[in-house]
């Protein structure tokens, strides 16, 4: 138990925006860097069900904003449908 405390703590620390594969769903995002990093980065493959472009809608809101955080970050992202 001490290990696993000590491994959220590394995290929160860290700054880490990359949640576990198991656990992530829009909901779990409270910004759009976070969705887009896990949606790039392969980890959250189907953020962008609808195929516009714009992963987890429900903290981000269009194309333009998607595409500042990924060129702000340097991402290389799935293509829209």
């Amino acid at each position: 138990m001490r290990i696993f405390i000590l491994f959220v703590a590394a995290l929160l620390v860290s700054g880490a925006t990359a949640l576990p594969a198991s656990a992530i769903t829009c909901k779990s995002y409270s910004a759009c860097q976070q969705a887009v990093v896990n949606w790039c980065e392969g980890r959250h493959p189907r953020a962008d069900g609808d195929g516009d472009g714009i992963p987890c809608e429900n903290v981000c809101s269009s194309v333009r904003q998607v595409n500042a955080i990924r060129e702000s970050l340097g991402l290389n992202c799935p293509p829209a449908r």
